[in-house]
């Protein structure tokens, strides 16, 4: 490069972006060090808690502790390691999106059973979706309970990104709604119950979920629900910024009445565009709280309202405010003194339809935004639910599930590719996609998830299928 090409200071940008990616790789490996002596304090303090509840004596204990420096050990070898696409066998596609794919995935060394998330690197840029993709890295690394989602692994090459998760065979609830129509009181009280106790494990964490859908309510093998999909808890996808709908009018047209039978217009309308909405790039506001679209901020009682909307879907078959475009249904949210009604051909009971308009109301007076859970505990329409002890309960559906690989539950992709994307050649540094550094320490590996070899063929009831199309090894 001549010198007449260069900044004022006489730095050209390609060493700026390498001195950037080196500064962040840098400070990234020195906060994993922290990170990682703080968790193998926690689990050093949480065993010596356990073995005094049991009341171990002084030779068991030094036993257990023996074990665990041996975990530990394991651990710091097997985080070196560094884990490939090639260390999976792909067995089937279970779901598509704007940006990659979830394939149901088997680990070749322990045979264990994943979801594994493919992200394309160059797509997740274009859009504007690195935030979208890091945050769900992060979070669910962070979060482990028995609302969230699992992650045990996460890792990349130079074409795409990785999230490897904990399989639940039970699908999601827009499966269960599209399969069911419309739930009973009693079920649609079990389900936003859990839910409801989702939430609030996440706004207990500082995070504002913000996409809270029947598509992100995945159920487990016993049918109960556990969150997913955080990618926009720490900002909003271009759909969902105010930006975006700043030139669509907001006002309802002057002649708009709601006609005899635009409910079964709706619901017939809500089920041929479903799916598409789900894996498209548009998306619809149909859940999304009417302050996110404006310009003076948002709380956390944004999800509550998102709640409201999947209990009236729940009861009655399609959202309040569904339309055929996206553009409509956002003028009805926004709307939504007027547009928020009842069809009278879908009788619910005064409880069910007090506490949708508790949940879907001005943020201030919202259900939940005073004391979260809290106020929704002492709702008259939840009266019924053991909160301690929900997740013990059978749930009001079963989930039919015949083995851990199951995958009736999602939608058949019958002509897809089985077959993992492969590690390509190094492309040149200008053609790298993220040569900024935006993916740098994605890397992620669960302690547990390298620790405890074959936990599903030893443990788990559930038996392993063989796959009719035969692409297991």
């Amino acid at each position: 490069m001549s010198d007449s090409k260069l900044p004022a200071d006489g730095i050209s940008q390609y060493t700026r972006d390498k001195a950037s990616r080196t500064r962040i790789a840098i400070e990234s490996f020195y906060a994993q060090c922290v990170t990682q002596a703080v968790e193998r304090e926690k689990r050093a303090t949480k065993l010596e808690e356990d073995m005094s509840v049991k009341g171990l004596n002084e030779e068991q204990k030094e036993d257990q502790r023996n074990a665990l420096k041996t975990k530990e050990s394991d651990f710091l070898r097997l985080k070196r390691t560094r884990l490939q696409v090639s260390d999976f066998d792909s067995l089937k596609i279970i779901g598509r999106g704007a940006f990659g794919e979830v394939r149901l995935v088997q680990k070749v060394d322990t045979g264990h059973i994943y979801a594994m998330k493919i992200l394309r690197k160059s797509e997740m840029l274009e859009k504007e979706q690195t935030a979208h993709v890091r945050a769900e890295r992060d979070i669910l690394s962070e979060a482990d309970c028995e609302w969230v989602v699992k992650m045990y692994y996460s890792f990349q090459d130079y074409a795409n990104l990785y999230l490897v998760m904990e399989f639940l065979p039970g699908g999601d609830m827009m499966t269960l709604l599209i399969k069911k129509d419309t739930l009973s009181e009693e079920a649609t009280q079990f389900y936003i119950a859990e839910a409801a106790l989702a939430i609030q494990f996440i706004h207990n964490l500082s995070f504002i979920h913000r996409d809270i859908k029947p598509d992100n309510l995945l159920l487990d093998a016993r049918g109960h629900i556990k969150l997913s999909d955080f990618g926009l808890c720490t900002g909003l996808k271009k759909i969902h910024r105010t930006e975006h709908y700043r030139n669509w009018p907001s006002q309802l047209p002057a002649d708009f009445v709601q006609k005899p039978f635009e409910s079964k217009r709706k619901a017939e309308t809500w089920k041929k565009n479903r799916r598409a909405f789900a894996y498209s790039t548009v998306g619809t506001p149909d859940y999304i709280a009417p302050e996110v679209f404006q310009p003076n901020g948002y709380t956390k009682s944004c999800d509550w309202w998102s709640l409201g909307v999947i209990m009236y879907e729940m009861l009655i078959g399609y959202p309040p405010f569904c339309s055929e475009t996206p553009q409509e249904t956002y003028r009805k949210v926004v709307n939504w003194q007027q547009t928020l009604v009842f069809p009278p051909e879908m009788p619910i009971s005064v409880e069910a339809r007090a506490t949708i308009k508790r949940f879907c109301s001005e943020s201030e007076r919202r259900m939940g935004h005073n004391n979260g859970i809290d106020e929704i505990k002492a709702c008259p329409f939840f009266k019924r639910i053991d909160w301690n002890h929900i997740r013990e309960k059978p749930a009001p559906i079963r989930v039919e599930v015949k083995s851990i690989d199951d995958t009736s539950n999602f939608d058949e992709f019958p002509d897809a590719d089985l077959s993992l994307p492969l590690p390509t050649q190094r492309p040149p540094d200008a053609e790298l996609p993220g040569r900024r550094g935006e993916f740098v320490d994605f890397t992620y590996k669960r302690f547990d998830g390298l620790t405890q070899r074959m936990r599903f063929e030893g443990n788990d009831p559930i038996p392993r299928s063989n796959l009719s199309d035969g692409s297991r090894r």
